[in-house]
């Protein structure tokens, strides 16, 4: 079975593509050249599910900024049956006065670096490759150290994947206070990044009710099933999950006090709004709050609410009792 090629490096193998070509690709040579859609015809997926792959690909990009081009018939230009698509590099490419300091590319290749391997694609690296080529030694230390960054959950390219093709997920799901895991059968519908944190939004079968997970908190593998259900249910699915966790954040709010010129200090204040004993913090989960605020240590002090303040002083007194067995007699 052809190996799956993951939804960013098809999308930049499309754009790689789309800027090759003066005249414009068809729509059927896309699918049956590029990376990404290849693979798929051949493992034997139907055309119109490719054609509709294609068609969420090329609105994204649009959506990223990439101008994508249609050309139609000339003369009839409202019959896109025969359309060819393409990317005008007069439109994407840089200015071609911009020019970059070693010290700028420097920046570009750190920037580049930090992902660990199973975050960035082979074209992500390759456009590494390529900022290397512009003239700064890859290998020349330029802040002392690089910091690793691993952009996802475990769980994050299975659920990519079974929402690309409409399949019904099942996982293990551990809630926090629950003493096991429980089962969990959903159709996602979208992923979505909240505070430097990723969920999935879908229908929880069992309940027959959207419903919204956080990564971090599945359990083992995701199982891919065979059952699907229908491309329309993931239309404006992202936008109703963002919405909803603004709208539970909204209605959450953390009073604490910060001591200046911390880390809490900066990390909070980014999303605080001032108060008169502190800043208010709004949050989606009290359990994560919780977490986040214990690791500052002294550095911040919960007010309200005392659920929350609770919380972190459990976990506080848990990181004591920890360290004080582990220093104990032995």
């Amino acid at each position: 079975m052809a190996a799956r090629i993951p939804a960013e490096e098809r999308l930049t193998n499309l754009v790689v593509a789309l800027m090759a070509t003066e005249i414009g690709l068809t729509k059927q040579q896309i699918l049956d050249n590029v990376s990404g859609y290849r693979q798929r015809a051949d493992a034997g997926a139907r055309s119109d599910a490719l054609e509709k792959m294609f068609e969420r690909d090329k609105d994204e990009l649009r959506a990223l900024g990439v101008p994508v081009e249609t050309i139609g018939d000339p003369a009839d230009p409202n019959d896109l049956r025969e359309a060819r698509y393409r990317i005008p590099q007069a439109e994407y490419d840089l200015p071609g006065d911009i020019e970059f300091t070693a010290a700028e590319l420097a920046v570009l290749q750190l920037a580049g670096s930090v992902w660990s391997a199973e975050s960035a694609s082979g074209d992500a690296k390759a456009g590494v490759r390529k900022i290397r080529a512009l003239g700064i030694d890859g290998d020349e230390p330029i802040i002392g150290f690089a910091p690793r960054i691993t952009a996802r959950d475990a769980a994050f390219a299975p659920l990519q994947d079974a929402i690309e093709r409409c399949r019904v997920v099942s996982f293990d799901y551990l809630k926090p206070g629950e003493d096991a895991p429980r089962r969990r059968s959903i159709r996602p519908l979208a992923l979505v990044d909240y505070e430097a944190r990723w969920h999935v939004f879908g229908v929880d079968i069992d309940l027959d009710a959207d419903r919204m997970f956080l990564l971090s908190r599945i359990v083992g593998d995701v199982a891919i099933t065979a059952r699907t259900f229908p491309a329309t249910l993931r239309d404006g699915a992202g936008e109703r999950a963002l919405a909803g966790l603004e709208r539970v954040a909204a209605q959450n709010s953390a009073l604490l006090e910060v001591t200046p010129g911390t880390e809490a200090s900066l990390r909070l204040g980014r999303r605080a709004t001032p108060a008169v004993q502190g800043i208010h913090v709004p949050f989606v989960d009290l359990h994560i709050l919780a977490d986040e605020l214990a690791s500052y240590g002294p550095e911040v002090r919960v007010v309200e609410p005392a659920a929350l303040r609770d919380a972190v002083v459990a976990r506080l007194t848990s990181v004591v009792a920890t360290h004080s067995e582990e220093g104990g007699p032995r």
